[in-house]
């Protein structure tokens, strides 16, 4: 099976997304996560297709998304999930902010476990809850779920939810069907619904396998799911995602959001999305193994030319975790890469207080992008980390991204 291959950085740079308007043109962006292959071919026709017909109107996700993600899931993990339960919004981040609204009332905690995807900490508050951390724990293995301290924090302060990432953005860590037994018997035990984005679960890579939560047994009950095909396929801007519910109980929080909400979800959003869970199964598979040989890569590269920066490989997403504690604190290794290397990451510290002294990478690249990234990384790094530029405010331009 071939590779993916990326466009050349000149054609890169004629695009209009965040990631390539948000600096100056001799940064090298790779921080909010889109990917820079091409569309995969279904998705490319489909869209194709709807503009030579005038297709622009209003979309119909009922049933059609529904389905198309019953169909993906079955094939890729074996879940059987129902697509009456299915409800389409606009994206990951609606569902979780609307899904919040309907179980939370005012001041009510929302647990989630930094480092973890900023939108994370202003979803929450935007629902009109209060957020309470309980970080991953760091382990020799990587980055885990603590455990006893989420029951801690379910006993003592009685939460109305658990937000969790999972796969979990920034970190990567696929989470173990162990893991996620735990957290549900908790869930259950102590009536905490478990609100589960799994936006990044069609990239987890060779030597990992994602559990969807609600296959988890006991799960159903507790639990409510958030899906997209916009990080696989680069679908972000076209604005469509799913809320899957599995019991009654689920099901009646679900009905209780916006009925609007239906006609907010992209048009073209939805005609990429069942073409990508369709028929894009073969331009995926192949879009794996290109990542894992980035990922590759960037291990052999940080190895001969960044010994200091450590890092657990990601088990899934794009996304690598550096931490670069050794070269200095707050987002001084990740300023110093902007301001002299000219090459952009995300900041460590919009991830929450673990955050400090990492950055955030994509590799969703080429191999000649991502080895000229790491070798201005390193050019910038040779010298002492400068304190933070007043105009680089952490968090920079590309905050909202994921």
């Amino acid at each position: 099976m071939e590779e993916l291959t990326v466009p050349p950085l000149d054609v890169l740079r004629e695009r209009r997304s965040a990631k390539w308007r948000s600096f100056d043109a001799d940064v090298l962006p790779l921080p909010v996560a889109e990917h820079d292959f091409p569309l995969a071919p279904p998705v490319a026709e489909a869209l194709r297709t709807a503009v030579e017909r005038s297709d622009t109107g209003y979309a119909m996700a009922v049933p059609a998304v529904g389905e198309a993600l019953a169909g993906f899931a079955a094939q890729r993990w074996g879940w059987e999930l129902d697509p009456l339960r299915v409800a389409p919004v606009a994206d990951v981040g609606v569902g979780a902010v609307e899904l919040l609204r309907v179980l939370t009332r005012p001041g009510e905690r929302v647990v989630i476990s930094p480092p973890v995807y900023a939108p994370f900490f202003r979803w929450i508050p935007e629902a009109g809850a209060t957020a309470v951390e309980v970080p991953l724990a760091r382990t020799e293995g990587g980055w885990r779920l603590d455990l006893a301290a989420l029951e801690r924090a379910f006993a003592g302060q009685r939460p109305a939810a658990y937000l969790l990432c999972s796969p979990h953005n920034p970190v990567g860590r696929v989470h173990s069907p162990d893991e996620l037994a735990a957290l549900v018997e908790l869930a259950r035990r102590y009536d905490v619904v478990l609100v589960s984005d799994e936006i990044h679960a069609p990239l987890v890579m060779p030597g990992a396998t994602f559990t969807p939560l609600l296959t988890v047994p006991g799960a159903a009950e507790v639990t409510i799911a958030l899906l997209s095909a916009s990080k696989a396929f680069n679908l972000a801007g076209l604005k469509c995602a799913a809320v899957v519910s599995a019991s009654p109980r689920m099901a009646e929080v679900v009905a209780g959001m916006p009925d609007d909400l239906r006609w907010r979800v992209g048009h073209f959003g939805v005609l990429a999305t069942v073409a990508g869970l369709h028929d894009g199964g073969e331009w995926l598979d192949r879009l794996l193994l290109t990542l894992d040989r980035r990922r590759a890569q960037l291990g052999r590269l940080l190895a001969e030319r960044l010994p200091g920066v450590r890092w657990t490989p990601p088990e899934a997403t794009y996304l690598a975790w550096l931490d670069c504690t050794a070269l200095g604190a707050g987002d001084a290794a990740r300023d110093a890469c902007l301001e002299r290397g000219r090459v952009a990451f995300e900041p460590g510290t919009m991830f929450g207080g673990p955050g400090d002294g990492h950055l955030r990478l994509n590799f969703g690249t080429s191999a000649e992008i991502l080895d000229e990234a790491v070798t201005r990384m390193a050019a910038a790094l040779r010298q002492d980390p400068p304190a933070p530029h007043p105009s680089q405010a952490r968090g920079g331009p590309l905050q909202r991204g994921r």
